[in-house]
């Protein structure tokens, strides 16, 4: 079984007409969590994507993410949610398909100059991770290189993504919305 069929589609969700990809039925599998992490592991310990912290976007990339930067050696920070963090943060505002959210980060987090990974679940229209590599660039860090598990090709968001200039890897894509 594929990390693909590991997931689980719930129609209308959040709202009709969305295929929500739901990855809970992926990462409750030891096999297919570890198919995750390995192929994630494998493509991050060959050095030819240059980083040295990985950044998670809330809250499935926490999870994807605290666990690679456990097994390549690498400090993990979380982008969170407006009101979340308890220290000094620094703030983006972003659209969302149906409103408007904030995502918030340390502004002790990353040193200036170093080298991202970005890490979260699914890419769908990109909105939350380009307000997490905004976050990253106001910190003085770049962003080296951004990967999923999920990519949603018909919304758009790897497409915009790349156009924006930043580097793009999903694990595996479905057609539709």
């Amino acid at each position: 079984m594929t990390i693909k069929e590991r997931i689980r589609t719930i129609p209308d969700h959040p709202k009709k007409g969305i295929m929500f990809r739901d990855i809970t039925t992926l990462i409750k599998d030891p096999v297919g969590f570890r198919l995750v992490i390995d192929y994630f592991v494998r493509r991050y310990s060959t050095g030819d994507v240059p980083f040295d912290v990985i950044v998670g976007i809330e809250s499935r990339g926490f999870i994807i993410g605290g666990a690679l930067a456990y097994a390549l050696g690498k400090g993990f920070v979380p982008v969170r949610k407006k009101g979340k963090l308890p220290a000094e943060t620094v703030q983006h505002e972003y659209e969302l398909e149906y409103g408007i959210d904030t995502v918030e980060m340390h502004t002790d987090a990353l040193v200036r100059g170093a080298k991202v990974l970005l890490v979260d679940d699914l890419v769908a229209t990109g909105g939350t991770a380009l307000a997490a590599a905004a976050l990253v660039e106001k910190l003085g860090a770049t962003v080296t290189e951004m990967a999923f598990i999920v990519n949603l090709p018909d919304v758009g968001g790897a497409a915009r993504l790349m156009e924006k200039g930043y580097r793009f890897f999903a694990l595996t894509e479905f057609e539709g919305d």
